[in-house]
Order: C-alpha cells, then structure tokens, then sequence
C-alpha cells in the first residue's frame, strides 16, 4: 500500500500557509487542520506548554522524502513534529485520487 498519513503540529497562524503549500507542491493531496491542541512536552531540559493546531497529512510513500524535506524548510519549529503513519487499507478510488494528487508535475 503506498497511501500514508503524516501528521505535523504548529502554531495555528502558521497552518493554512503551511498546508497550502504543500498541496501546491503535490508533496500532500490533503491536509487537515484540527485547531486548538494543546501540547506539554519536554524542550531543552524544561516541561514546556503550547497552544498548537494538529495537521494530518494524506500522501505517499513516493512523496514521502520530499515532503520531509520541504516541511523542515517551511516550518517555523527548529525541531517540527513530522511522524509517517502506515495506511493499511483504504477506498480505493480515494487511494487513486491521492497517489495522483501527489505524482510531480512534468515540466515541458
């Protein structure tokens, strides 16, 4: 199965721009925003608190390399959350529309 779901926090004014991007860039088909998560982690040896949004990511294997890339560039974090998930099954004309949604665009 080549479909895959990355999920990414940031800051919520950041969200939209990043995601839009992304779509543009053919790394993603889709990005979810889900606004108002709140995260408590541990950042340089302090507990720290953030008021995030959560972005779940649908793209491919194929893309995957590229979309790190891209996000670590775009991303206002020093170290940003990007973790890959493997899709195990899906609705097959979704899974069609995402891998075409996600293969580059051939320059004439």
């Amino acid at each position: 199965m080549n479909a895959r779901l990355a999920v990414c926090t940031a800051p919520e004014s950041v969200t939209e721009d990043l995601v839009r991007t992304l779509v543009e860039e053919r790394l993603v088909a889709c990005g979810n925003i889900v606004p108002a998560v709140r995260s408590i982690y541990r950042w340089q040896g302090a507990v720290e608190e953030a008021a995030e949004a959560l972005i779940i990511f649908k793209t491919t294997m194929e893309a995957w390399p590229r979309l790190k890339e891209r996000l670590a560039q775009l991303h206002p974090y020093d170290v940003p959350e990007l973790l890959l998930l493997a899709v195990d099954d899906g609705h097959a004309p979704y899974l069609n529309w995402l891998d075409e949604s996600t293969q580059p665009v051939s320059e004439p």
